[in-house]
């Protein structure tokens, strides 16, 4: 595992005081307090996320090609993600809305512990579109937010902020479960919220690294996360106000997010710094049938969940 920034921060401050202590360089000097341990950021593994999107697709295989909110596939969506959570130690909730005149659910996971006055809050959205399965919008970010959270459990990271992870319904329909969740929070439990973190679409087929440019920590933070990979970063356009993050960026909660294009052509200049091809979508299954597990970029996919997971590590401690 390479280690973050934070973690090889840590790194050296940990051997600087034990120089210090072994040299004796400050004579008469009390001994050196120990260092603060900042926890590294893990490696999410590529391979394991991807299970999670095998998992989608064969639901939506086995629901009539989609899953879209109202239909069983959508909630067999979240009955899986939900199963996974409970076994893994997490808090779960199932929160129950109507629209276009179908039963919609969202689905909150919280990890124990942490400041509930300081809460970070990584999402995507669960549903796709009637037309396909919706691996890529948003099986990806599903998947990647799933395995960051079992990855919390999994390694028993207890930061100073408390965690909490969501799946939202009926993303394509307007918002309307995201918005749902925001306008049922008090202004007391809204203003607790110290990030939330949205990831739609993170494993385009011909991808671009774009990230949200609404608040300034967050946005470094993922920036800082790519320029340790040697990956250039753009400012998400395409998507601005169209997930699930405008709900909360409205009601005043501080907003981050990463994106890998949907159907805006890649230029020449974009394939300079990425790779690909240009004059192509990012994503030409975009919205259609064709949205299945073989239209997903591995290194995209791979690059961002690393990053989803050292936005939650970095900001929660």
């Amino acid at each position: 595992m390479k280690l973050s920034v934070s973690g090889r921060a840590t790194a050296t401050a940990v051997v600087a005081a034990a120089t210090l202590l072994a040299t004796g360089s400050i004579a008469g000097a009390a001994p050196a307090p120990e260092p603060v341990a900042i926890a590294a950021a893990p490696d999410i593994p590529v391979a394991d996320v991807k299970a999670h999107l095998t998992q989608l697709q064969s639901i939506a295989t086995a629901n009539g090609g989609n899953r879209a909110h109202g239909r069983t596939g959508y909630r067999a969506s979240l009955d899986y993600a939900k199963a996974k959570l409970d076994a893994a130690g997490f808090t779960t909730t199932i929160q129950q809305f109507t629209a276009s005149s179908r039963v919609g659910y969202n689905l909150i996971a919280d990890w124990p512990g942490g400041d509930t006055n300081q809460v970070v809050m990584a999402g995507s959205h669960l549903d796709s579109v009637t037309s396909g399965a919706g691996i890529n919008d948003n099986g990806t970010g599903s998947a990647a937010v799933l395995e960051t959270a079992l990855t919390v459990a999994r390694t028993g990271y207890h930061p100073t902020k408390h965690l909490r992870f969501a799946w939202w319904g009926a993303e394509e329909l307007g918002l309307v479960g995201s918005r749902y969740y925001v306008n049922n929070l008090s202004s007391t439990n809204r203003a607790r919220i110290s990030g939330y973190l949205n990831f739609d679409m993170i494993g385009s087929p011909n991808p671009g690294y774009f990230v949200y440019d609404d608040d300034p920590t967050i946005e470094q933070t993922f920036k800082t996360y790519f320029a340790g990979i040697g990956v250039a970063t753009e400012i998400e356009t395409e998507g601005d106000g169209r997930s699930d993050h405008a709900p909360f960026k409205s009601a005043g909660v501080p907003v981050g997010g990463l994106f890998t294009g949907a159907s805006r052509t890649k230029t020449a200049a974009q394939v300079t710094k990425w790779g690909g091809t240009a004059g192509q979508a990012f994503d030409r299954c975009y919205h259609s049938s064709c949205d299945t597990t073989a239209n997903v970029n591995d290194t995209a996919l791979n690059r961002n969940a690393d990053a989803l997971a050292y936005a939650v590590w970095t900001l929660s401690q």
